[in-house]
Formats: C-alpha cells, structure tokens, sequence
C-alpha cells in the first residue's frame, strides 16, 4: 500500500509531455487570448488580455512580459534555435519597454501583438524544420479543364 494511500490523498496526477504539434496548439491559444481575443466595438479593432493587464501601471506591463516569455521558454524547450529565441526575446522587450509609457504604451500594445508574432515565427521554423505540417500549400494552383 502506497503512503498516499494510507492517508487518504489522490496520487499526483502525472503531466504528460505534449507533442510539438499539440504544444504549438496550447501557445496559439495563448497568444490568441493575450492578444486578440476581444473585439473592440465601433472601431472593429481586436484587443486581448495582455493589452487590458497593461492598463494597470507598471505591474500590469510586468505581468504581461512574464506571461509573454512562457511562449519564448516553450519555444526553446521545442529546440528552437538561438536565433529564433533571441528575437522572440527582442519581440517580448520591445513590447514590455513600450508598454511602460502610459496610454500611448498601452495603444501600442494592442497594435503590436508580440504574442502572435512570436507564435507564427516558431510555427514558421518548425514547418521549415520539418517537425510540422505547413498551414498553407505554397505554389500556385493551375485550372485543369478536361
């Protein structure tokens, strides 16, 4: 009998490892939600979670970068290049630095969606790498009438 057992608690739940494809789901979730997942009535513009956190001073932009780097860790446990991680970086910096400046930071978050941008770099390098199937059909298509 398991020690658990003995007192009565449920085992702990093992996490299960997610493949790349089901990882690049979870971070597309994300970012969606962090970046686009409201729209704004009036002006048809789409905000997210990350755009709203940002409207609190200083604490808000802080948790935004934080949430925001868990998508460049994630790309860095897939074995994304150092290249690739240095600019979601970058994105993620740029994003959190502009985010300070009151209002117009706040503006400029909702425009610039370093979330979405970091996710569709690390989609684009892993269709390249050949560890994903690509979204789109490259070429162009010919009408064949028979």
């Amino acid at each position: 009998m398991d020690f658990t057992q003995t007192l009565g608690a449920k085992p702990a739940r093992r996490i299960q490892d997610l493949s790349p494809e089901a990882t690049l789901a979870k971070l597309e979730t994300l970012a969606h939600l962090l970046d686009s997942a409201f729209l704004i009535p009036g002006i048809n513009r789409r905000v997210g979670m990350e755009a709203i956190i940002g409207l609190v001073p200083i604490v808000g932009d802080i948790a935004g970068v934080v949430i925001s780097s868990y998508i460049v860790y994630e790309a860095k446990r897939l074995g994304a290049p150092r290249w690739l991680i240095a600019r979601m970086a970058l994105n993620v910096a740029f994003d959190g630095a502009i985010g300070i400046v009151p209002l117009a930071g706040d503006i400029f978050d909702a425009a610039f969606k370093a979330n979405r941008r970091n996710v569709r770099l690390l989609r684009r390098w892993m269709e390249r790498k050949g560890g994903l199937r690509p979204t789109e059909i490259e070429g162009t298509a010919v009408r064949l009438d028979g």
